[in-house]
C-alpha cells in the first residue's frame, strides 16, 4: 500500500512540475481507462489514477476545453460500466462532481449515462448510483434548467427504485427528498415528477418493508405541502387509470376465454360427427343417369367411339 501511495505521489508531482509531460500523462491514463473498460476489467490502480485526475480536473481553466469534455464522455463516464465499479466509486464520484462544478451543463450528460448503464441485478451498485444522482443534483447550479432534458427519464428510474423489492434500494431512493436541492428540483418540475412518482408512492399493494411504507407516506405528505390541489388531481387521474386498466384486463381475459371455448368446440366437433365410408364408383353411377352424361363430339359430328384407331 505504501508503494502504491508513493507511486501516486511521484506521478502527481511529475505532472505538476513538467508541463511538457502533461499531455502524454493524460493520454496514458486515458489508454488505461479505455483498456480497463472495454478489454480487461482487471486493474489494481484505477482508484489511485482517479485520485490524481481529481486534482488535475480541479485545476482545469474555465471555460472547459472540448478536449476535457471529450475526456469526460469517452473515458470517465464508461467507468460506471465494469462490475468492479464499487471499488473505485468514491474517487470516480469526486471527479464527476468536479466536472459538474466546472460546467453545470454537463450534469444532463452525466445523468443520461448513469441511466444508460443502470444496474438491474446488483442492489449495492444501484444504491451507489442513487448516491451519485444526489451528488450531481446537489452540485448542479439551477438544476431546473440544466436537468430538464432528462427529468422525465430520471423520475421514471426513481419510481422503479421505489418499487424495488430490495428495501435498501427503495429506502435510498426515498431518502433523496431529504436533500434540499433535490426537493427544490422536484418542486420546480412538479407537473413532470408527480404523475410519474405517484403510482410508486401510493401503490395498490404496499411494500413489504414497514420503513419503506413510512418513507413513502412522508414523501407524499411533502408533495401535499407543496401543492395539495395538484396532488388530489393526480390522485383522481391515477384512480381513473387504474379502473380503465382493470377494465382492459378483464376484457382481455374475456376475449381469451371465448377463444379457448371456440377452440374446445372445434376440437369436439369432428369427434361428434358420424364416420361414414366414402362413396364408391357404383354409387356415383347410380346417382347420375347415363342419358345425362354428356359425350364428347368431334368437330364433324362423330363420337370418339366411331373413329377408327390409326395404324402404326
Amino acid at each position: 500500500m505504501c508503494i502504491r501511495d508513493s507511486l501516486k505521489t511521484i506521478l502527481h508531482r511529475i505532472y505538476g512540475r513538467f508541463m511538457t509531460f502533461r499531455l502524454a500523462i493524460r493520454k496514458a491514463i486515458n489508454h488505461i481507462f479505455y483498456e480497463f473498460t472495454y478489454e480487461a476489467d482487471t486493474h489494481a490502480g484505477i482508484g489511485e489514477l482517479l485520485e490524481i485526475l481529481g486534482s488535475i480536473i480541479n485545476g482545469f481553466a474555465l471555460p472547459l476545453k472540448d478536449e476535457h469534455k471529450s475526456f469526460l464522455r469517452k473515458y470517465l463516464l464508461p467507468l460506471y460500466k465494469p462490475r468492479s465499479m464499487l471499488n473505485y466509486h468514491p474517487q470516480l464520484c469526486y471527479c464527476i462532481v468536479q466536472f459538474v462544478e466546472k460546467d453545470p451543463a454537463l450534469s444532463s450528460v452525466i445523468i443520461q449515462n448513469l441511466l444508460r448503464w443502470w444496474p438491474h441485478s446488483n442492489s449495492q451498485k444501484e444504491v451507489a448510483f442513487l448516491n451519485e444522482i444526489e451528488e450531481v443534483v446537489d452540485a448542479t447550479h439551477s438544476p431546473e434548467e440544466n436537468l430538464s432534458p432528462v427529468a422525465a427519464a430520471l423520475f421514471r428510474r426513481i419510481a422503479k427504485c421505489i418499487l424495488s423489492e430490495n428495501f435498501q434500494v427503495a429506502e435510498r431512493a426515498l431518502c433523496l427528498w431529504q436533500a434540499r436541492t433535490f426537493t427544490e428540483f422536484c418542486r420546480d418540475n412538479l407537473t413532470i415528477c408527480l404523475p410519474i412518482l405517484y403510482p410508486a408512492l401510493s401503490p395498490t399493494e404496499e411494500h413489504w418493508n414497514q420503513g419503506v411504507q413510512q418513507l413513502s407516506c412522508g414523501v407524499l405528505d411533502l408533495f401535499k405541502q407543496i401543492r395539495l390541489s395538484y396532488v388530489e388531481e393526480v390522485r383522481l387521474g391515477n384512480e381513473q387509470k387504474r379502473v380503465s386498466s382493470q377494465a382492459a384486463e378483464q376484457k382481455r381475459a374475456d376475449n381469451w376465454r371465448r377463444v379457448e371455448e371456440m377452440a374446445a368446440a372445434n376440437r369436439a366437433a369432428p369427434a361428434a360427427a358420424p364416420q361414414g365410408s366414402p362413396p364408391n364408383e357404383e354409387t356415383l353411377n347410380e346417382e347420375i343417369p347415363n342419358e345425362e352424361i354428356p359425350s364428347e363430339e368431334m368437330p364433324n359430328g362423330e363420337t370418339p367411339s366411331d373413329v377408327a384407331p390409326e395404324e402404326e
